[in-house]
């Protein structure tokens, strides 16, 4: 019997992103149905698309009007993509949308920490809770409250996650991962990036991550 592939994989993304929804969902169906031919190692890294966010956030159709110049009509035609997409995957958007963009660092800053002193898969799942906490239920993920539910959800410590929100725990280190991808030109997200070596943009199905993966490991 062959030993799967052993493959490292970054996945660059932001909790405010609904592609990055997208994307997760397909890549985790793809490395299900690769099962025994690939293992995956994955590493959750932080990417802010809305860095200046203040604390008390704003409307999404204002946000994305103000940002792209889009239409409340736009919008709601590209929301729909995005929810029949999230569907083929197996994620369910909230139906009447997410309401406000958040600030995202203290998200970032805990998913960061499970990913340093976390059990195997936890950050993975913490990282779950907090795009369905978000995208699923639309509540607010700066919110400390909803933060610590996630904690609690896949089992972190609470009092530990507790005590970095009432500091800077982290901040540093998210802020240089964040430089490092951006510096190596990581503009738009989510971006899955395979062994450190090969980029993978966009929330692409299943069916191309899986192909993309199998290339991956029959060169590895």
């Amino acid at each position: 019997m062959n030993t799967p592939v052993s493959l490292r994989i970054d996945f660059v993304s932001d909790i405010a992103c609904p592609w990055c929804a997208v994307g997760l969902s397909a890549l985790e169906r793809a490395l299900e149905r690769l099962d025994g031919t690939v293992s995956a190692e994955l590493h959750f890294q932080p990417f802010e698309l809305n860095p200046q966010m203040g604390p008390e956030g704003e409307d999404v159709t204002e946000h994305l009007t103000r940002k792209y110049g889009s239409t409340s009509e736009q919008q709601a035609q590209i929301r729909e993509t995005i929810r029949q997409r999230g569907a083929q995957e197996g994620f369910a958007f909230n139906a009447e949308g997410r309401g406000r963009i958040w600030n995202t660092f203290d998200a970032h800053r805990l998913l960061h920490w499970a990913g340093e002193e976390g059990a195997p898969g936890q950050q993975h799942a913490l990282k779950k809770a907090l795009l369905v906490a978000y995208h699923g239920r639309a509540e607010n993920p700066s919110d400390a409250a909803v933060l610590l539910a996630c904690v609690r959800e896949v089992g972190l410590d609470e009092a530990r996650a507790r005590a970095i929100l009432t500091g800077d725990d982290f901040a540093d280190e998210v802020r240089e991962r964040e430089q490092f991808y951006t510096s190596h030109g990581i503009h738009s997200v989510p971006a899955v990036i395979i062994n450190e070596r090969h980029l993978i943009s966009g929330g692409h199905p299943s069916e191309s991550f899986e192909q993309a993966l199998r290339q991956i490991a029959q060169q590895a």
